[in-house]
Formats: structure tokens, C-alpha cells, sequence
């Protein structure tokens, strides 16, 4: 009997998918396991496999469609049988609800259309004499000397259009070279402009639908206060430099030693670990760290669970792990849930200091701004140190100022004293 295939929820927060692509068609043999399509949901690119088995009937939607969760989208049945009876009896006049379907090179079309609009620029008379060699004009007619007529031809100037001051009106190399030098004080002076409009649209994806939603509400819900720490990072890099030249097979980076920091000032002030449910705060007495990953579209958070149970070569493997998986959208759902305290870091973009917006559930986010050399003062003497600046975001219902500044304090001096977090 034949069977209906829906568009599976893959994850939490998804309430449609795009069928990036199929990977069988109809009349295909189906096996159990077999890969029927390919499926981005509101996080990543996923493989769908098959449940069932038998001959692909009926495929209810085109690649680059987006698919409301739970609508038909393909039949499993036997050969040659009337799947139609089923459509109807499933209530699917429409079988897949179709939100949209994403528009191929829609830039490309309208900056065409631009151009096709756009009126036709009369030649400007400064440059008259110069254009491409495939609009030269007979030259065999023009009195040139051979010299004069490469110059031009390299250059790509009309015969025609230069006036000779050799024997009786001859072009010689000078005439050209004239010319050519003119040309290019004009453009130097005057550059051309070309008084055309044009821009590129794509249609949003579902991960930046799910970006802006998720973003929105936290700003526009979470009251968000935020508080900035300078930390004197030359002790941490020492350490970290002695690390990696014991074992190079690890390279353990700063970012991996910023997550083991957190994560045990976390285990001290567990008010910073927490999150805002509406009628209950939860504080949570695990530390699962989410680390927020840029990619083309936006940012994925993989979370790193347990990291204060963790070592640097423990947290520097997940680490680069879930960032080339994030890089090509191979991240699984179960990776990027259940954070309790998320950390963006844009030091490796060269980013002083910034503000992040929380990310939900979290009640904090902590923002981390690149590693510079300043002057500071140590004992009273003006030295030049390595300094970090970090901004932490707060949900002021849940985190105040003064239990926010501890957390900081504890984040601090775990930094500034990094062999504490080696016991």
C-alpha cells in the first residue's frame, strides 16, 4: 500500500525546510536507509533519508522549494499504483504547502533590466579618437609610418582620428604618443562616471529568517545591560606559548582558553548561569558553553557541553571540529542545543570591543575583542602589556549589575592567573 513521506522537523526550531535537493526521482526502487533528498532547515543542510520502501511515486515538490513542516512531499508505493486516492484522502489538493521558492540569480535579472532601461550615453568628444581595435577603420588609406600604426594598434586608436605633422600630413610615432598621453591626463582629471543604478536581492533563508527572529525577540523582550573589563593577557599568552611548543600536535588558541575560563567562572557564580522562563528562573548547575561561528549566511552556535570538566586540548578539538562543520553546514541539531552561556568572539577580526545580543535562552552572552599591546600600569610603572577587552551582555531580569561585575571578576583573574585553571 502506498505510503505518504512528509516534511520531517529537524530540528526545534523549524517550521519549514527547502528541498535543496533530490537525490531520487519517480519510478526510482527505494530502499530503507537509501538518501532521498537533501533538506536545509532553519541551522543547516541535512540528508533525508528514507523510512520506507518501494517504487518513488509522486514527488510533490521542486528543488528550491520551501515546504511547511508535515506536508506530503513525496509517495512510496508499488509499481504502477494509483496514488492519487491517497492525495485526496490525505486532504492534499495541495500536498505540499509551498512558502516559496527560492529565485535563481534574481540580481543578475535586475541589473539587466537596468541596463536595458538605462539611455544610450552620447560619445564624449574629448575621447572620440580613442576606441577598440575591432572598430578600426581601413588604415591601408592613411598616411602612417609602420612605427606609428603598432603604437596605435597596441593602443588601440584610429588612424583616422589623428592628425599627422610629419611630410605631407605623414602620422609619425609622436602624433600617437601625443594622443595616448593626452588620453590619459583626461582620465586622470576627469574619470568617467557612468550614471547607472543597480543593486543585488536574494531571498532570506531560513537561517537568516530564524537569525532575525530569534535576535529580535531577545533584544526587544531581554532588558539588555552590558558591562566592560580590560584583562592583562601576558601571562595567559606565556602560557600558552609553553603549551603548544610542548605539544604542537594540539595548538591550543586563545578562544579555547577564554571557553575554559568561562566555563569555571561560570562554576562560581552559577547567577550568571542561568536563563529566564517566563514564570521561573532556571540556573543551571551544568556549564555547556555555545560558541558562536560565523558562516556565508550568518552565525550557527555549536555548544561545547561540559567544559569546565574539560581540558584545553579537549576544548581545542570541539572547538575546531564544530567550526569546519559549522563552514559547511554539516552541524546536527543535538550540537547546537542546551547552551547555558554563549561567547562571540571577534578578536581574529580585528574588533577592538563590541556588544552582542543574548542568545536565547541564555541570560548573558560575553563578548571578546582582539588582544592588543597598550600601555599599562604595573607597580606603579608604565609598561606595555597584552590587553583584552570584554563586554558581557545581561538580562536584567535575571543577572544584575553587581552579579554580572563578579562573574567578570572571576573571568579575570582566571586569565590573568592562568595556571588556577590547570587544578
Amino acid at each position: 500500500m502506498a505510503e505518504v513521506v512528509r516534511m520531517p522537523k529537524m530540528s526545534d526550531t523549524m517550521t519549514e525546510g527547502v528541498l535543496v535537493a533530490w537525490h531520487k526521482k519517480v519510478g526510482d526502487k527505494i530502499k530503507s536507509g537509501d538518501l532521498l533528498a537533501e533538506i536545509e532547515t532553519d541551522k543547516a543542510v541535512m540528508e533525508f533519508e528514507s523510512f520506507q520502501e518501494g517504487t518513488l511515486l509522486y514527488i510533490g515538490a521542486e528543488k528550491g522549494a520551501a515546504i511547511k513542516v508535515d506536508s506530503i512531499i513525496a509517495i512510496l508505493g508499488k509499481e504502477g499504483e494509483d496514488y492519487k486516492t491517497l492525495l485526496v484522502e490525505s486532504d492534499a489538493a495541495k500536498p505540499a504547502e509551498v512558502v516559496a521558492k527560492k529565485e535563481e540569480a534574481p540580481a543578475k535579472k535586475e541589473v539587466a533590466d537596468i541596463k536595458e532601461e538605462a539611455p544610450v550615453q552620447k560619445e564624449e568628444k574629448v575621447y572620440a579618437s580613442v576606441i577598440t581595435a575591432e572598430q578600426q577603420t581601413d588604415q591601408g588609406r592613411i598616411k602612417a609610418s609602420p612605427l606609428a600604426k603598432k603604437i596605435a594598434k597596441d593602443k588601440g586608436i584610429t588612424l583616422s582620428k589623428v592628425k599627422g605633422s610629419g611630410d605631407e600630413g605623414r602620422i609619425v610615432r609622436r602624433d600617437v604618443e601625443k594622443l595616448v598621453a593626452g588620453k590619459s591626463a583626461a582620465s586622470f582629471q576627469s574619470p568617467a562616471i557612468v550614471e547607472e543604478e543597480s543593486y543585488d536581492e536574494v531571498p532570506v533563508s531560513l537561517m537568516r529568517k530564524t537569525i532575525a527572529r530569534r535576535l529580535a525577540e531577545s533584544k526587544f523582550s531581554a532588558p539588555h545591560f552590558y558591562l566592560t573589563l580590560e584583562i592583562n593577557m601576558d601571562r595567559c599568552a606565556d602560557m600558552r606559548d609553553q603549551i603548544n611548543t610542548m605539544f604542537p600536535e594540539v595548538k591550543v588558541s586563545f578562544n579555547d582558553i577564554i571557553i575554559k575560563a568561562s566555563a569555571l567562572a561560570l562554576k562560581k557564580n552559577s547567577k550568571v548561569n542561568s536563563s529566564w522562563l517566563t514564570d521561573k528562573i532556571r540556573y543551571n548547575h551544568h556549564v555547556h558553553i555555545g560558541m558562536a561561528v560565523a558562516v556565508e549566511e550568518g552565525l550557527l552556535v555549536p555548544v561545547i557541553r561540559f567544559a569546565d570538566q574539560k581540558s584545553f586540548a579537549q576544548i581545542s578539538d570541539e572547538a575546531k571540529s564544530f567550526a569546519a562543520k559549522a563552514k559547511d553546514k554539516k552541524l546536527q541539531p543535538d550540537e547546537m542545543q542546551g547552551n547555558t552561556f554563549t561567547i562571540s568572539n571577534l578578536g581574529m577580526m580585528d574588533i577592538d570591543e563590541f556588544t552582542a545580543i543574548i542568545n536565547p535562552p541564555d541570560a548573558c552572552i560575553m563578548a571578546i575583542g582582539k588582544i592588543k599591546k597598550q600601555a599599562v600600569v604595573v607597580n606603579e610603572e608604565i609598561k606595555i602589556a597584552n590587553v583584552l577587552k570584554v563586554t558581557l551582555s545581561c538580562d536584567h531580569r535575571v543577572v544584575d549589575g553587581a552579579t554580572g561585575a563578579k562573574f567578570l571578576q572571576s573571568f579575570k583573574q582566571m586569565l590573568e592567573n592562568p595556571v588556577s585553571m590547570l587544578y
